[in-house]
């Protein structure tokens, strides 16, 4: 679940945006590891948590039970409203695009094709919890050998033209800020890791399974993006990596001739429709977990008798996400509010120290490397808020100000609920 869910369509494009940043295949080499190495100590962190706290919900439940309700109740309103159901609308608007690639419709069809795709999800995870794992593993294991394929390729075949991969790891030059850019945009292509908490209550030994889940797949996504962008530097020429769209697909027509973009239109179905079954089965769980403390409709926390799976939230999940893929909302709402889930996650890290200081707080795992590992997480994701609120002051507000809508809406229903 967790490399599922991590690797969606961002590895096909976001390699672009880093190496725009920086001056050398050294510096774009030493950013992927470095975004590996931030987002494993993050896995870290949240381990810990999740050994303490194994009940669904997980990131609510974090903040939660180491800050107040309040904070796990805006976690979970900026979750159902735009990030998580903002993701779900944009994953299936871009499975439905690169459908689109084999079967050419206009916009109207690739909304539609986007809405199927959330409806067939949300039917498949109302069903159960183990059929949707299932799917998601098949798919995973699918985009996985994809890669591992395109890595031997791109290593095997000889591409005499190009900078050899030898001299990929020349070293970095560029600015320090300019490192920190291609941080921020790589930190985006590892999103989602943390999901596999929301599923804790369903998960059989989750005080060591999810730790391990956490550790395990954040390495297998590392290892991954980094031997896939060795590939992208050594058959494309640098300034071909900078300038590059879609250089996923630009690769696999140097590797394979013309047809390597039906290959790579393929292969980022299999990956965003497999990212999107993970997304989709564990964001309800939050909203279940919500609604059973009384900081969500009641019927949200409504128990299938028959499946065991929280079915009104995912129907109320799909629903949302389905108007957003079909209206085209998710794209100002979900850019606009995505970084501020690093402003919890750096408040999850700060918590770390809260908890260690109370005498009944002993969780079956522990962050190693304590306090260094949390006090790097905690200055890497406030560097992508204040880079969110540097180069785009306004919308970063906006989306701000989204999040505090929340603060209203928590106190009328804390006051109906009492």
């Amino acid at each position: 679940m967790v490399a599922g869910t991590i690797i969606g369509a961002s590895i096909f494009v976001q390699p672009s945006e880093i190496a725009r940043h920086l001056a050398s295949p050294g510096a774009i080499m030493l950013a992927w590891a470095a975004c590996g190495l931030l987002t494993l100590f993050g896995a870290l962190v949240c381990a810990e948590f999740a050994s303490a706290f194994p009940q669904t919900g997980g990131f609510y439940v974090f903040m939660r039970d180491t800050f107040s309700p309040f904070a796990g109740f805006l976690w979970g309103w900026a979750m159902f409203w735009s990030m998580h159901s903002g993701i779900v609308a944009a994953i299936a608007v871009v499975f439905a695009r690169y459908t689109a690639f084999f079967f050419p419709v206009g916009d109207l069809g690739i909304r539609a094709i986007a809405v199927t795709a959330i409806a067939a999800l949300t039917a498949l995870n109302y069903v159960g919890v183990r059929a949707g794992s299932r799917v998601q593993t098949a798919f995973t294991i699918a985009k996985l050998v994809a890669i591992a394929a395109i890595v031997i390729l791109g290593f095997a075949l000889p591409h005499p033209a190009v900078t050899p991969a030898a001299n990929a790891l020349a070293p970095a030059t560029g600015s320090a800020r300019e490192f920190l850019l291609a941080l921020v945009a790589g930190l985006f292509a590892f999103g989602g890791w943390h999901m596999v908490t929301y599923t804790a209550g369903e998960t059989q030994m989750p005080t060591r399974t999810i730790p391990f889940a956490l550790l395990a797949g954040v390495g297998i996504v590392t290892v991954a993006y980094v031997a896939l962008n060795l590939v992208y530097l050594r058959v494309l020429p640098l300034d071909a990596v900078r300038s590059s769209t879609r250089i996923a697909a630009d690769a696999a027509d140097a590797l394979v001739g013309r047809g390597g973009s039906a290959v790579l239109a393929a292969l980022v179905m299999v990956s965003s429709i497999g990212g999107l079954t993970g997304i989709v089965l564990t964001g309800p769980r939050v909203y279940f977990s919500m609604a059973q403390d009384g900081l969500a409709p009641r019927w949200l926390g409504f128990v299938h008798p028959q499946y065991r799976t929280p079915s009104r939230a995912i129907l109320a999940q799909g629903a949302w996400s389905a108007v957003l893929a079909a209206t085209g909302a998710y794209r100002q709402l979900f850019t606009r509010v995505i970084y501020t889930e690093w402003l919890f996650f750096a408040m999850m890290a700060a918590g770390l120290f809260l908890l260690r200081r109370r005498p009944d707080y002993r969780p079956a795992y522990r962050t190693p490397l304590y306090p260094f590992v949390p006090i790097v997480f905690i200055v890497a994701s406030l560097a992508i808020v204040v880079n969110q609120f540097v180069s785009e002051p306004l919308e970063a507000a906006i989306g701000l100000g989204i999040v505090a809508l929340g603060a209203p809406i928590y106190y009328h229903l804390r006051h109906a609920h009492h």
